[in-house]
């Protein structure tokens, strides 16, 4: 059944699972900055928060345990980021939906907060046997633990965030405590999983031992065909109660621009014997979503807004799952990734992009911003800069001429970058990229004739196509 253009348009219902030990409290206040982006809906995990008495501690039966959730919600789009432990839960569902079981459609985004991967969690045994009786014993000697506990894993708490973290702790079923560290931390799932098409955003603190940054690049990354691993600075464990805003930001972002999908037939055809695996790469790594927070290299601030609202001009892209072709621009200038050569008459690509942008704002009138024009006023200055008419003799800035050249260029650029995402080669039904495999013999077309296609090639209807 076709989605409704209201359904379609509203915010996601996000579904948010938290750490060992912790509750559907943690989430608090990351429910209550993440704003419209998402209605945030927080769940206790069997065995912890208000769920304590409730039984079934192994990573199945918790995935259970929220898809019960999200069926009763019944969300026409939905999300779910898990922390820690309840990142490896998430994978587990995430991979339900995907296998199409009734009631998880809609899935439309995967949130990882220092997540314990599906594969086993990597942890010392000596730890991991010291923290099995940690909730028995005396209460004193339990919330010294539980104290400790909180300590070691956050950089910086709050005192009611430090409260609410022992309080949980003791609040926990002892066996559901033992269950994770003795057998769930410990479940493999990675070849269940496998390998997800849904969109994801990884984070990770800066200064977690166990899984920070490196570990969720080693053990959570591939377990995704788009993903972003963002790192927040300072911060170690406990990321939702030691930066709330930071990660609510990054979630609001992510699910209110998630990354053009790429259809399961086409990510199948991607990682056939049909292509090559440096294509493979290459292709995925541009699937990755974007990043919000992107801090460009050669350009200001400023500069980055007039090269994205010259974007949006350039290359209009309607609707969710935008790519920022602006900030890959920027970042290959940054690295010096172009295409390798240049008119003689125009400077280098860094200068000539900084030196183009200010021409822009200076043609666009008393205010000198380009941004601050309307769509018609844009058009028709970008109409007059192509024809060779809009330029500036002024120190630092372009004549027409070099103004000329530079648009066709960074046009081109702009075409470059859209055309090879592997979700616009999708939406053309191009399938080039499995020319053939890495072995011999090539795995390659056999139907060249006209109107002849391989059984495996992606076909996409021309009305199909915007």
């Amino acid at each position: 059944m076709l989605e409704t253009t209201a359904a379609a348009s509203d915010p996601p219902i996000l579904f948010l699972l938290h750490f060992l030990g912790g509750s559907a409290r943690e989430w608090d206040g990351v429910a209550g900055a993440i704003g419209a982006a998402a209605r945030a809906v927080p769940i206790d995990l069997p065995g912890f928060g208000d769920a304590a008495a409730t039984g079934g501690y192994d990573v199945a039966s918790m995935a259970d345990h929220v898809a019960a959730a999200v069926r009763a919600a019944a969300p026409h789009r939905w999300a779910i980021a898990g922390h820690s432990m309840g990142a490896k839960v998430a994978a587990a569902l995430a991979r339900c939906a995907e296998d199409g079981e009734a009631g998880l459609e809609g899935l439309v985004g995967v949130i990882t907060l220092a997540g314990s991967p599906p594969s086993p969690e990597p942890m010392a045994e000596s730890r991991r046997e010291s923290m099995m009786g940690w909730l028995s014993g005396p209460e004193e000697e339990r919330r010294r633990r539980a104290e400790a506990y909180a300590e070691a894993n956050a950089v910086s708490l709050t005192p009611a965030a430090r409260a609410l973290v022992v309080a949980d702790v003791l609040r926990a079923a002892p066996e559901a405590w033992k269950a994770w560290l003795r057998a769930g931390s410990r479940e493999d799932w990675s070849d269940r999983v496998g390998i997800l098409r849904t969109p994801a955003l990884i984070l990770a603190g800066e200064k977690d031992e166990d899984l920070g940054p490196d570990a969720q690049r080693a053990l959570m990354a591939p377990h995704f065909a788009q993903s972003r691993l963002s790192v927040l600075p300072g911060a170690k464990h406990l990321l939702p109660l030691e930066a709330p805003e930071a990660v609510a930001r990054q979630i609001a972002a992510f699910l209110s621009n998630p990354p053009p999908a790429i259809p399961a037939e086409y990510l199948a055809l991607l990682r056939s014997g049909h292509t090559a695996a440096r294509l493979r790469e290459a292709l995925l790594e541009r699937a990755a979503p974007d990043d919000p927070d992107y801090l460009p290299g050669v350009l200001d601030a400023a500069g980055l807004g007039t090269l994205r609202a010259l974007m949006a001009r350039v290359l209009p892209q309607p609707g969710p799952g935008r790519i920022d072709v602006a900030a890959r621009i920027e970042r290959n200038v940054a690295d010096g990734a172009g295409d390798g050569w240049r008119h003689d008459a125009s400077p280098p690509d860094a200068e000539a992009l900084r030196a183009a942008l200010r021409t822009l704002d200076a043609l666009s009138g008393n205010e000198g911003h380009f941004v601050g024009l309307s769509e018609s006023a844009q058009d028709a200055l970008l109409t007059r800069i192509a024809a060779g008419g809009g330029g500036q003799g002024a120190p630092g800035l372009l004549d027409a001429s070099r103004m000329k050249l530079w648009f066709g260029e960074i046009c081109a650029a702009a075409a470059r970058l859209y055309v090879s995402h592997p979700a616009t080669l999708a939406r053309m039904g191009y399938g080039g990229v499995a020319a053939g495999g890495d072995g011999l013999p090539k795995g390659g077309f056999t139907r060249v004739g006209i109107g002849g296609v391989d059984a495996w090639e992606p076909v996409t209807p021309l009305e199909s196509m915007p």
